[in-house]
Formats: C-alpha cells, structure tokens, sequence
C-alpha cells in the first residue's frame, strides 16, 4: 500500500469484501477534542484513536507525547481492530499531520501496510462521501507490533545528527526562531537544526505535494541522498509528517524521528536553546 490514498481510493475500499481499518485521529493542540467531532460525524466504519491518551505515553521530562508503551499501543491497536494481515488508513481533519502520528507509529511497530488519507475528512466531506455519527465497536484485531522498524533519537542523538547530518524543525518559524514559545518552558531550537514547517508539505487545498515538488524542497533545505535526517517538532507529533514527507521524496533512508522532540530538549535546562533565523 502506497503511503498516501486518495478519498476515491478509499471510497472503493470500503466497499469491498474486506475494508481496510479506518482510524480517525482528529487532534488539535490547543482543542476542542477531537473525540467530540467523531462523534458527530466520521468517515463510515472509522474508530477513534486518541493522540494525548493512546497514541502517546504519559507526559512528563521524555516529552509531551513521548512514544507510548509498545504492549499498550499493541492494546490500543488490538481494539481498534487492526490486524497484521489488514490494511490501515488514517486520517485528521487537518494538514495529515496527525495522521501520520498513526502512520509512523505503524511503521514502527512493523506493520508495513498503512496510508495516510490526501486531504483528510475536509476533502471526504466537501465531496459529499458517506458520513456517520454511530460509535463503531469494531471486531478486535491481532496485530503484533516489533518495535523498532523506524529509526528513533533521544536528545544526544538528536545534537550529533545536527552535528554530523541534518536535524530538521518542523515547528512554525516563529517558534524556531524563538520570537515566540505557546506551549513548552523555553523558545528556540536545538542548536544546528535547520527549520522546515511540516506545513509546506501540502497543498492549499491539504492535499499531499508530488514526490518531485517534495524533492526538490528537501534539496533546497540541503539535504542530499544518503544525508543522515532527523526530526523534531513541539512534542513529536507533527514531526512525523516530515518523517512522511521525506519517505513520498524518495529519501534513500528513512529520518528518524526525534521523540521527545522540543518539550525533551528543554525539560534538561543544560541543554542549550539556539535562537534567530540561523541554525547556531
């Protein structure tokens, strides 16, 4: 299965014999739940996942959404109905970038057959496509999840891959620069890391951009076949999508993901905090 699916694609899935596992992870930063907007309409057939309480551990110093227990994700996955033999499709109501929390947690755990739906439940809905309001209680799944199928950094992997690779920061210039810090103790970026918001990954219309738009992106920020690539953003959610981003590309190997991400780099005040355009 092909990382990014479209709603028509979908569409026909759904009605064959055997349906793909639809996850619904709408999440917003600051609110409302997105269980609420679930359970006011979601694509046929979708479970909710919820980002803070199942596809993350607790919070506290590994970050705001460090990477949860792999037996409690395997649970969580379990009962949503996600088997191994089983495709996954998941999808926000935003850019897709919660959604590939879900998709990157997937490919962690190894299970290889999962996409992101292109334009989210904005674009099923503004098509017209099926909506329900029903709870979907699904028939629970048997996915085993073997951790480790995606490259992962804590924050001294993190500082040598901006040494000796490249360390992106998919958060908003703003916060990069350290004009300004909404969320998190302190402002700025981890000293070298180069600022690439996972906004520039879509459309305006929250569509996916081409693999060779992504291409020639990623080569203008520097990064060159075979480059060493990790990624952070906030709490390492949204970073996820660069991690995407990067894979549509054609990036000879896959960026690790930097978990713990900003809400890790500063719960250490000894930790330096860069700030400005630059990278240091």
């Amino acid at each position: 299965m092909r990382q990014i699916i479209s709603t028509a694609e979908l569409a026909d899935l759904l009605n064959t014999e055997h349906p793909p596992t639809v996850l619904d992870v709408r999440w917003r930063l600051t609110g409302p739940p997105g269980r609420d907007s679930y359970e006011e309409e979601h694509v046929p057939g979708a479970v909710f996942v919820d980002v803070d309480t199942e596809l993350s551990g607790k919070p506290g110093p590994e970050g705001r959404h460090p990477l949860p227990d792999p037996a409690s994700l395997q649970r969580t996955l379990r009962a949503a109905g996600v088997s191994g033999s089983r495709p996954v499709v998941a999808y926000d109501d935003g850019d897709g970038s919660v959604a590939a929390r879900a998709w990157w947690l997937l490919r962690w755990g190894g299970h290889s057959r999962v996409a992101v739906l292109d334009g989210g439940f904005a674009a099923w809905k503004a098509e017209g496509r099926p909506l329900d309001a029903d709870v979907v209680r699904p028939v629970p799944g048997d996915v085993v999840l073997r951790p480790g199928s995606l490259p992962v950094l804590d924050a001294a992997g993190a500082a040598e891959i901006a040494c000796h690779g490249m360390l992106l920061d998919a958060r908003a210039p703003q916060r990069y620069t350290g004009e300004t810090e909404p969320v998190d103790s302190r402002a700025g970026h981890v000293p070298g890391a180069i600022n690439a918001p996972f906004t520039e990954y879509v459309g305006e219309d929250g569509r996916w951009r081409s693999a060779e738009e992504l291409a020639r992106h990623f080569a203008e920020l520097g990064v060159e076949p075979g480059t060493p690539v990790g990624v952070y953003c906030g709490s390492g959610v949204t970073a996820c999508s660069v991690v995407l981003a990067l894979d549509l590309a054609g990036h000879e190997r896959p960026a690790a993901l930097y978990a713990g991400s900003w809400s890790n780099w500063v719960a250490d005040p000894s930790r330096p905090a860069a700030t400005g355009p630059e990278p240091c």
